[in-house]
């Protein structure tokens, strides 16, 4: 998620469309569920992990424009996932939690493609127990782009505490954010959120989704863009790019939701540079709130805005004024 709850395992969904008409079943999986591998789709099909129209299927079935398949994927398979010794910017640790700062580039779970070298692999090495609770401790994650203060369980009480925590919106997360355009002021989006129809590995606002709602205010104005600040109520994968992009405001940097890149008006070569440099989503998780699952003591946390991010804001200000 720029902060995606991971409460329990969530199901995948996704709509047929008319260019996998016809095809069996395991094959128009793979395409949709690219994550996955065909033979490992076709295992959870015959499993009955893999619905289509809501009943149990067969890989050789064929599918039609429109057929909703839903798949719940099996728990990832936490023995594959190595401790590795790896430099963490910890703001906390106890017992109970480890909160840190997290670089953006530093992908969070091991996956496809990631088997070593992410955050889990970095906390498995500091704190070996934490093989033992669910995802690794990882009770929220941070998209790999997407820098700042992330939180991690470190015992069965923490994790069953900070899931209940995020489940209820009693967690409380600001993020920093730099989009294109301007507005009026502050509001709220509250759209749902599920997997876009037709590309799999991105989340659009579609009328089927999930609950979603993500508020905003001005922290600065610039001639083209805009510094905002953003807090969630929910907690979906991408939340955030998403709900701007759906409203023509997409991050700065956006590789997924960006769409085509825009030259201001009168634009300097240094803030052209600049932007055009910028090769990453222009998001920060500047602060988190949570209460301290032993203790029940209100625990705050903020990382600075990185580098990258305060340079694009000050040639904002300097070469975009409003």
């Amino acid at each position: 998620m720029e902060d995606e709850v991971l409460t329990a395992e969530e199901p995948l969904s996704a709509r047929v469309p008319e260019t996998l008409h016809g095809q069996r079943l395991d094959a128009a999986a793979a395409t949709l569920f690219s994550d996955f591998s065909r033979s490992r789709l076709a295992e959870w099909i015959k499993a009955g992990r893999l619905q289509r129209n809501q009943r149990s299927a067969k890989p050789r079935d064929k599918v039609a424009v429109d057929d909703q398949l839903v798949l719940t994927p099996e728990a990832e398979d936490r023995v594959e996932w190595v401790p590795e010794a790896l430099p963490l910017d910890i703001l906390h640790e106890d017992e109970h939690v480890i909160v840190l700062n997290k670089p953006a580039g530093l992908v969070v779970h091991p996956a496809a493609g990631h088997h070593s070298g992410t955050l889990v692999n970095g906390l498995l090495a500091h704190a070996p127990e934490m093989a033992a609770l669910p995802r690794g401790g990882i009770v929220h994650r941070l998209d790999k782009d997407t820098s700042g203060v992330m939180l991690a369980a470190r015992s069965p009480l923490a994790h069953k505490s900070l899931v209940a925590q995020l489940a209820d919106r009693s967690v409380s997360r600001l993020y920093s954010a730099v989009c294109r355009g301007t507005f009026s002021g502050g509001g709220t989006i509250d759209e749902p959120i599920g997997r876009h129809p037709t590309s799999r590995t991105k989340m659009a606002v579609v009328p089927d989704g999930k609950p979603a709602i993500t508020h905003y205010r001005i922290a600065q104005r610039f001639g083209a863009h805009t510094h905002l600040d953003v807090s969630l109520e929910s907690g979906r994968t991408h939340q955030i790019r998403v709900h701007l992009a759906a409203r023509k405001h997409p991050l700065v940097g956006d590789p997924v939701y960006g769409g085509r890149a825009t030259r201001p008006a009168g634009a300097s070569e240094r803030l052209l540079s600049t932007l055009t440099t910028f090769s990453r989503q222009a998001l920060h998780a500047r602060e988190l709130t949570f209460l301290h699952p032993g203790s029940s003591e209100s625990m705050h946390f903020s990382a600075p805005i990185p580098g990258d991010l305060a340079d694009l804001i000050r040639c904002l200000s300097e070469e975009d004024p409003v």
